[in-house]
């Protein structure tokens, strides 16, 4: 399970950028998971939690969108999606391993809380 060292990674990055922004902890992280990343979703969502523990990530939201497989076909000329496990174009059947999109493993954001108001001197 890899998941674990990826997580780890993702709350490394996570925290780094979130101690650059002066924020004291994170309540969302958003990730962009490819299909042909590798990686398992739910193993990812279950070793988040854990990897978070102890840092600013503990207890923030893990938000995943899902990326699809997307190949450029050169006979068609046009970019498609193929069924799932195939790397075929649903068009004219023709094989293609040109992957324009799906091995995306990325944080797109994370979210903050709003920093408390200053107190206004009377």
């Amino acid at each position: 399970m890899h998941e674990l060292s990826i997580a780890l990674s993702l709350v490394e990055i996570v925290e780094e950028a979130a101690r650059r922004a002066g924020a004291e902890r994170v309540v969302a992280v958003h990730l962009r998971l490819g299909a042909m990343s590798g990686v398992v979703r739910e193993a990812l969502e279950f070793c988040f939690p854990l990897a978070a523990q102890h840092t600013l990530v503990e207890g923030a939201r893990l938000e995943i969108e899902t990326v699809p497989l997307v190949l450029a076909c050169d006979p068609c000329g046009r970019d498609v999606q193929p069924e799932e496990g195939s790397f075929r174009c649903p068009f004219c059947g023709a094989p293609s391993m040109h992957i324009r999109q799906g091995r995306e493993l990325e944080v797109t954001g994370i979210e903050v809380p709003d920093p408390e108001p200053a107190m206004e001197e009377r």
